[in-house]
């Protein structure tokens, strides 16, 4: 085994001693010059950095570079990769924030975490308006070379990234290990996005996924990104623990506008009334990022989407009777219109063939912004 691998098990074994505790592994990190100092430092050195007995015992113990070791040879098994906090592929942007993570795991391609990347966040229970937003821009900003960075939670995360996932590339930040993918209804979005973007987690490939865990990898998602924008959130939400963790690490927090009379608008409405920019679409967004990054997206203004495809005099009178904000059922566009159930339904599945409808779960449709 090369001194590389030896050098990352290094970084591998002190996160497996010390990742539970973020502000202990910060310490140890300012106190020594490197892992291996800390690994070979005597016990007695960890005395004035706030360690108890056992703590300081988990790192002396002989048994963890054998931990170390096997961790590794697992990681490198299922194929994924280990970039640690002195690697070049490092991310540049997440270097800079007040706690980087030591080591990533990652699976998938790490050169996506080079950026530029903008999050998309939100509620995990979005309104089919908050559905329509969020995969539109996701959408929209990936086409365009912008990386999207998400959780993978439920709702509005995985939505962002499938809608990445249409023309772009995105990367989503776990809040367990890569055994214990959470949600697991997400698995095989984990396995889509690992195959052009990545998936990434500061966490021991078991861990399984703690409360704790999810507002502590957030200041990663906005720490890998260049904006944080938020997508429909109560007035306490996740999300908003990430627009605070941009803010500290000095980053654009953008929100989008909801209806003044929905929970789910709390959040976001509060945010732009305390100066978030307001974003309506993909230029917003653009409008707010560094220079040359700007010029070169708002460049693509003109002709930079695809036109729907022509719909058929039929398909177009059912596509004037969907919204873009709201989710009509089977039964409720029947009663707008003059055709039968299976009538609607061949021309819903034309208007979906050519991208111009979404079908949500329980027969309902809603008209692609």
């Amino acid at each position: 085994m090369g001194m590389t691998d030896e050098r990352r098990i290094a970084w591998l074994a002190l996160n497996l001693a010390l990742w539970d505790n973020l502000k202990l592994l910060k310490s140890v990190l300012e106190r020594f010059s490197d892992p291996s100092a800390a690994l070979r430092a005597a016990r007695a050195e960890f005395a004035g950095l706030g360690f108890e007995g056992a703590r300081a015992d988990r790192i002396a113990s002989p048994g963890l570079a054998e931990a170390a070791h096997k961790e590794f040879d697992r990681l490198k098994k299922k194929g994924y990769s280990l970039v640690t906090f002195e690697d070049n592929e490092y991310p540049v942007y997440l270097r800079e924030i007040f706690d980087p993570p030591p080591v990533l795991y990652c699976a998938g391609r790490p050169e996506a975490l080079q950026g530029p990347a903008v999050a998309v966040v939100g509620s995990r229970r979005p309104s089919p308006y908050g559905r329509a937003i969020a995969e539109k821009l996701a959408a929209d900003l990936a086409s365009r070379g912008i990386v999207i960075v998400s959780g993978m939670a439920l709702g509005v995360d995985a939505i962002a990234h499938w809608g990445a996932l249409n023309g772009g590339r995105t990367v989503a930040v776990l809040g367990s290990g890569f055994e214990e993918v959470y949600p697991k209804a997400n698995r095989r979005l984990f396995d889509k996005i690992a195959e052009s973007g990545a998936v990434v987690s500061e966490f021991p490939l078991d861990t399984p996924p703690y409360a704790a865990n999810f507002p502590r990898r957030n200041r990663i998602i906005s720490g890998l990104s260049r904006a944080v924008v938020v997508v429909e959130a109560a007035a306490r939400s996740g999300s908003l623990i990430t627009a605070g963790f941009a803010l500290e690490q000095n980053r654009e927090v953008m929100a989008v506008p909801g209806n003044v009379t929905s929970d789910m608008s709390r959040g976001t409405n509060g945010l732009i009334k305390r100066g978030a920019k307001l974003v309506e679409g993909w230029e917003d967004v653009a409008e707010e990022l560094p220079s040359p990054l700007r010029e070169a997206l708002l460049a693509q203004r003109e002709g930079a989407t695809l036109p729907l495809p022509l719909l058929t005099d039929d398909e177009a009178a059912v596509y004037r009777l969907l919204k873009t904000d709201e989710a009509l059922s089977i039964d409720a566009l029947t009663g707008l219109s003059d055709r039968s159930v299976s009538e609607l339904l061949v021309l819903l599945l034309d208007l979906e063939l050519k991208g111009a409808v979404v079908a949500r779960a329980g027969h309902l449709y809603q008209r692609r912004m």
